[in-house]
C-alpha cells in the first residue's frame, strides 16, 4: 500500500505539474524583501526582529493575495511537502486535516485526512480551517471548488532548493514562527553548502551526466527542482533541454549515455524496468552498475529534508569527494 502510496504521489506531480503552468514563487507582496531575522514590511503589515505584526499581506504562487490578521489557529495541509514544512516550524499542534499520503513526521499520520492530493471538500469543510496549504497536485478542479467554498487556499510551487528555503521563511511569517523558520532553513543552508563546498573542485569535463526517473517511464527536464537538485550536486541533466515533469524517450536516454541513474526506490519494479529496456544495457550507467535509489519522500518533496537528498544525490555521482 505504501509503495502504491508513492507511486500515486509520483504520478500526480508529473501529470499535474505541468497544468499548473509556470507561476512565481510564492512569496511577500513587494517591495517586501527581508533576509533571516531582518525587517520587512508587506502591505499593510510589517515584520519587527523575530515577531510579526499583522495585518501581514502577501501573494501565494498562484498570484493571489492574502491579508492575515492574526497568526492561522486552524491549518489543512493538501500536499505531505507542506506538511512536512508545517511540522518542521512546530505548528503540529494548529494542524486539523492532512493530505491522505502525509506520513512525515510521524505524528502526521494520526491527523484527520482530507483526502487525497485533490483534497476532499465535505472533510475540509468540516475542519473548519482558516488557511488550507497546498503544493504542485492540485489540479484546476479543485482549486476552483475550494475557491467556490470560500476556502482560504494558499498554494506553493518552488522550483529551485533556495525556493524552498525561501517557502519556509514565508510560512513562519505568515504562523509567527519566524525564529524557527530561521532555524529550520540555517540547518539546510548548512547541508547545501557543504555538498557545495564538495564539489567546487569540479571541472566542466569531470561532471557525470545524470537520468532519473522518479515513475515508469517520467523524467524531469529544466524549471524544477528535481533538475536544479541534480545541477547543485555537479551532475548535469541529460532531460535539460525538455522543459518540466515529461515522458522519457527511452532512444534519447541511449543517444545521450548517462553516467548515473537515479530511481525513486520505492516504486514497485521500477530498477528492473529501467534494467531491462531494449538496449539499455548498452548505457554506461548500467554497465558500471551505477543504477541507484534515491529515498522517495526526499526526492519528491522540497521541504526541510530536500538537502539531505541533495547529499545523498551528490554522494551517488561522486563518493569520493562526498562523505557526509
Amino acid at each position: 500500500m505504501k509503495k502504491l502510496g508513492v507511486l500515486s504521489l509520483a504520478i500526480a506531480l508529473a501529470l499535474t505539474a505541468a497544468a499548473c503552468g509556470s507561476t512565481k514563487t510564492e512569496g511577500v507582496k513587494e517591495p517586501a524583501q527581508a533576509s533571516p531575522g531582518g525587517t520587512a514590511k508587506a502591505g499593510g503589515g510589517a515584520e519587527t526582529g523575530k515577531k510579526t505584526v499583522y495585518p501581514l499581506t502577501v501573494k501565494d504562487s498562484s498570484g493571489k493575495e492574502f491579508t492575515f490578521a492574526k497568526a492561522p489557529e486552524r491549518i489543512v495541509s493538501l500536499s505531505p511537502t507542506e506538511t512536512e514544512v508545517l511540522f518542521a516550524l512546530g505548528l503540529g499542534d494548529k494542524i486539523v486535516g492532512v493530505s491522505n499520503l502525509d506520513d512525515y513526521p510521524e505524528e502526521a499520520k494520526s491527523k484527520p485526512k482530507m483526502g487525497n492530493l485533490q483534497g476532499n471538500p465535505e472533510a475540509i469543510i468540516a475542519a473548519n480551517p482558516d488557511i488550507v496549504f497546498a503544493g504542485l497536485s492540485l489540479n484546476k478542479n479543485s482549486v476552483a471548488k475550494l475557491n467556490e467554498l470560500k476556502l482560504n487556499l494558499f498554494q506553493t510551487n518552488p522550483k529551485t532548493i533556495d525556493e524552498a528555503m525561501e517557502r519556509i521563511l514565508l510560512f513562519g511569517r505568515i504562523t509567527d514562527k519566524q525564529e524557527q523558520a530561521e532555524k529550520v532553513v540555517a540547518q539546510m543552508q548548512k547541508e547545501k553548502q557543504q555538498v557545495v563546498d564538495a564539489l567546487k573542485g569540479l571541472k566542466p569535463e569531470q561532471k557525470k551526466k545524470v537520468y532519473i526517473e522518479f515513475s515508469p517511464g517520467w523524467t524531469v527536464g529544466k524549471g524544477e527542482f528535481l533538475d536544479d537538485m541534480i545541477t547543485l550536486a555537479g551532475g548535469v541533466n541529460v532531460a535539460s533541454d525538455l522543459q518540466g515533469w515529461k515522458q522519457i524517450s527511452e532512444e534519447k536516454v541511449i543517444q545521450q549515455n548517462p553516467d548515473v541513474i537515479f530511481f525513486a526506490k520505492a516504486v514497485p519494479d521500477l530498477e528492473k524496468t529501467i534494467r531491462g529496456r531494449s538496449g539499455w544495457d548498452k548505457i554506461a550507467a548500467i554497465q558500471a552498475n551505477k543504477v541507484i535509489a534515491l529515498d522517495d519522500n526526499l526526492l519528491s518533496r522540497p521541504g526541510p529534508r530536500i538537502t539531505k537528498a541533495l547529499a545523498d544525490m551528490a554522494k551517488g555521482l561522486y563518493p569520493d569527494l562526498v562523505k557526509q
